[in-house]
């Protein structure tokens, strides 16, 4: 049975002793209840509704999220491609809404991933290459993903750092303006959200080493690497101590991956294939270790055939079909009077026929033209 401490004191001594009791049930009940979401949390959930300047996320059990106002017209540029079942990160920024709604905003939700970003990039010592955006008299300016960090001229290589006899800080800073625009790299030393600080360093930023681990490595080498982390644009594999690769999500599967992070579990032995070596960088890649299932398709599919396939997303230009794993094609939404129609004519997960208008397996292209009803 679960249990819990309790504090009591001896009667004769002041020294507190520490007593194991068992929990009750409700104890037990509320410790196993999800916790419901508060102000400046990080949450995550599929779109369910688009409605006019406003989205709609299902935040189950908890209920539903909503982007609007002022959070909507700072995102709309971001929101202009979202679609129904589209998964989406967002932050908490209300939660006593009168109508119920839990309210979210995608604006400080990236702010949040992004400083979360950086905070990784320091643990890991990972390393970046950026231009220099401007120069003060105590160091550098440099933007990172449209966070404005500093690098300070005492973390500067010694190649980089101004040699001025007499240490004059109107000439150290003439030095350091003629760095502008040169991309160097660095390393993050400092990343406090609370403070907005972000802190660069280039000394430790020197590829030397990470260089002759690359050299290790060849394009088309099979290896096992552990995952290290997941983002909505792929996954780090660690190949080994000291150098990490990037599975991008199009080189997750053969077939449709919505979002990396459910797929692989950080600290999860994984098989990768080395596609690119670039710049003492390593592109992986887990679908390059299975076999293309459109070269197996090129024998069972040609154009004018009938084929029964599954709808498994909504995009900008209609929905997409598939008739195997790892095989889709694209249902234009020209077919349809409008969006509207075409979602409600061609449900997600149900299966239709069609016929095959487009089909170059060489390519990976396939376009679809609806047939008729749901089976």
């Amino acid at each position: 049975m679960a249990t819990t401490k309790k504090v009591v004191e001896a009667d004769s001594h002041d020294e507190k002793e520490e007593v194991q009791l068992p929990k009750g049930p409700m104890a037990e009940l509320m410790e196993g209840t999800p916790k419901r979401p508060a102000n400046d949390d990080v949450v995550e959930g599929p779109v369910i509704a688009i409605g006019r300047a406003r989205v709609f996320v299902d935040l189950h059990p908890f209920g539903t999220g909503i982007i609007y106002g002022r959070e909507y017209l700072s995102a709309r540029e971001s929101l202009k491609n979202t679609n129904v079942g589209d998964i989406i990160t967002a932050k908490v920024v209300g939660t006593e809404k009168k109508e119920g709604y839990i309210e979210l905003s995608l604006r400080e939700a990236r702010q949040a991933l992004i400083w979360n970003e950086a905070e990784q990039a320091m643990q890991k010592k990972n390393v970046f290459e950026l231009p220099i955006a401007d120069a003060n008299k105590g160091g550098l300016i440099i933007n990172w993903q449209g966070i404005q960090g500093f690098l300070p001229a005492s973390q500067l290589a010694p190649a980089h750092y101004p040699r001025v006899p007499d240490g004059d800080k109107d000439k150290i800073f003439v030095e350091l303006k003629k760095l502008i625009g040169t991309k160097i790299e660095v390393i993050v030393i400092t990343a406090n959200p609370k403070e907005q600080k972000l802190i660069f360093a280039e000394k430790g930023a020197g590829n030397t080493e990470r260089s002759g681990l690359v050299e290790k490595y060849h394009v088309g080498d099979a290896v096992e690497g552990l995952v290290t982390g997941a983002t909505e644009f792929g996954v780090f594999v660690k190949l080994e101590e000291g150098l990490e690769g990037l599975v991008h999500i199009s080189e997750m599967d053969w077939a449709l991956v919505e979002n990396p992070k459910t797929r692989y579990k950080v600290g999860e032995t994984i098989p990768v294939k080395v596609i690119e070596i670039k710049d003492g960088k390593v592109s992986l890649s887990i679908k390059a270790l299975k076999d293309d299932p459109w070269k197996s398709a090129a024998a069972k599919y040609k154009k004018d055939q009938t084929v029964e396939a599954v709808v498994i997303k909504y995009n900008k230009h209609g929905a997409l079909a598939s008739i195997e794993e790892g095989v889709a094609g694209l249902v234009h939404i020209s077919e349809f009077a409008n969006e509207g129609a075409l979602r409600a004519g061609l449900e997600l997960g149900k299966v239709y026929p069609f016929t095959i208008k487009l089909f170059e397996p060489k390519e990976r292209r396939m376009t679809l033209s609806f047939a008729g009803a749901a089976k």
